[in-house]
C-alpha cells in the first residue's frame, strides 16, 4: 500500500495568523515545525496501517516549509515549485490513498485563515456549479488518477465544507474557528495523536472509499478579489469576462483547470 500525505499549514493546531504562515518571522519558524510534526503523525499512522511506502507533499506557499531533517526518515518528501500537480504531486506515482493534513476552508468562508489557492487573487472557484476549496480541487485532481481521499484534518469549518465530497474519509478536527484569526485548538500533542488515529482509521476503510471524479471537460468560474486582477487574467485569451470580477474558462480536465489556476496565481504576483 502506497500512501500520499499532502500537508498544508493553516489547519495545523495552534496556527491562527498569517505571520505563522509566512516566511521571514519567528512565528513561522515555530509553525513550520508544528506542520512537520503533524505530517510525522500522519506518516506514523500510515505505516501503522500497513503502508509499504509513504510520500509526504509539502503543500503550503513556496512548498518548502517543513525542515527535511525533522520529518520521519521512512517517508520520501515532495518539495519545491512550480510543479504540475501542485498540492498532490506524487499522486502520479501510483499511490493507493491520499491524506490531507493541516488543510483549511475555502475563500470567503468563516474558517481560520480561509482562502483558495491565493488569498490575494481568488475570491471563489467553481467547477460547474460546485464551489470548491483546495481540498475539493485537489481531491478531484487525485480522483482523475483514481486515488481517493481517505483522511483529512483541519478546523470545523473545513470539515463541514468537505464532508459531503469525501463521505468515506476520516476527518480530524484540530481546532474550532471563532474568527478568521481566532479559534480554540487542541494541543499539538493531542492533535498529533488524533491525526495518527485518523489516518489508521481512514486507511482501514480504504476499500469503501471512492475517488472524487468530475466527468468530462470542466467549465470553471473564477471570481477575483478585484477588477484589476480580472483585467490581468483576461490577457489570457482562454478567459471569458462575465462581469467586473467574474471570469469563465473551459478545461479538458481537472488537471488542466488546476494548472491554469496556478498560472493565474503566479501571474498575480505582478500586481503585488
Amino acid at each position: 500500500m502506497k500512501v500520499l500525505i499532502s500537508t498544508d499549514i493553516e489547519g495545523v493546531a495552534g496556527v491562527y495568523h498569517h505571520e505563522q504562515a509566512r516566511q521571514g518571522n519567528p512565528e513561522y519558524e515555530r509553525a513550520r515545525v508544528l506542520m512537520a510534526q503533524e505530517a510525522n503523525a500522519a506518516i506514523a499512522g500510515a505505516f501503522d496501517a500497513g503502508a509499504t511506502e509513504v510520500l509526504v507533499n509539502d503543500s503550503h506557499g513556496g512548498f518548502r516549509n517543513m525542515p527535511p531533517d525533522v520529518l520521519d526518515a521512512r517517508a520520501r518528501v515532495v518539495q519545491g515549485k512550480p510543479r504540475y500537480l501542485s498540492m498532490v504531486a506524487g499522486v502520479e506515482e501510483g499511490v493507493d490513498a491520499l491524506c490531507m493534513v493541516g488543510y483549511h476552508s475555502r475563500a470567503q468562508g468563516r474558517g481560520i485563515l480561509a482562502h483558495t489557492i491565493n488569498s490575494f487573487a481568488f475570491a471563489s472557484i467553481s467547477l460547474g456549479n460546485q464551489e470548491l476549496g483546495e481540498a475539493g480541487l485537489y481531491g478531484a485532481l487525485a480522483g482523475e488518477y483514481g486515488v481517493p481521499v481517505v483522511m483529512a484534518s483541519g478546523d470545523d469549518v473545513f470539515i463541514s465544507e468537505n464532508r459531503a465530497l469525501f463521505p468515506h474519509a476520516s476527518f480530524v478536527q484540530t481546532k474550532k474557528a471563532t474568527g478568521f484569526n481566532s479559534g480554540v485548538s487542541l494541543s499539538p500533542e493531542q492533535s498529533r495523536q488524533a491525526i495518527r488515529a485518523g489516518v489508521i482509521e481512514g486507511l482501514a476503510a480504504r476499500a469503501n472509499a471512492r475517488p472524487l471524479v468530475f466527468q468530462g471537460p470542466q467549465v470553471v468560474t473564477l471570481r477575483t478579489q478585484s477588477p484589476m486582477m480580472a483585467d490581468l487574467f483576461c490577457q489570457w485569451p482562454s478567459f471569458e469576462r462575465v462581469d467586473g470580477v467574474t471570469l469563465r474558462f473551459s478545461a479538458d480536465s481537472v488537471e488542466s483547470a488546476v494548472r491554469m489556476l496556478n498560472c493565474c496565481s503566479a501571474m498575480s504576483s505582478m500586481l503585488r
